[in-house]
């Protein structure tokens, strides 16, 4: 039997769908809560993010993917849920949701060259 090419994808290409996985991830997540996201809107979303992270991880290590999809889905629905419920929302939040962006972005940054 044949074996197909696999044709891996540029690392640049690789973040830029962990970037849309983890927006994507937001919507999804959001629209388990909030009515205003159609289920159809919700299904796509993570479908979709889900094959891009599956993309990613072929070039990617798949434990960084993963740190940066959900730290990104943690973020971005923690913002939209201040966003929704009027922005109440503590220093000690502010403090701990900038740490979390710090966090990813050093993953990031860090996973350069880590690849085998």
């Amino acid at each position: 039997m044949a074996e197909k090419a696999v044709k891996l994808i540029s690392e640049t290409r690789a973040w830029t769908y962990v970037i849309l996985g983890g927006l994507l991830e937001i919507v999804w997540a959001s629209g388990f809560k909030y009515e205003t996201i159609p289920s159809i809107v919700v299904l796509v979303s993570l479908l979709a993010s889900f094959d891009l992270i599956i993309r990613a991880t072929k070039v990617l290590p798949v434990g960084t993917v993963y740190a940066v999809f959900a730290g990104m889905g943690t973020l971005g629905t923690t913002i939209v849920e201040i966003a929704m419920s009027g922005g109440n929302v503590s220093a000690l939040r502010i403090v701990f949701i900038v740490t979390l962006l710090a966090c990813i972005i050093g993953l990031k940054l860090s996973s350069k060259g880590s690849e085998a």
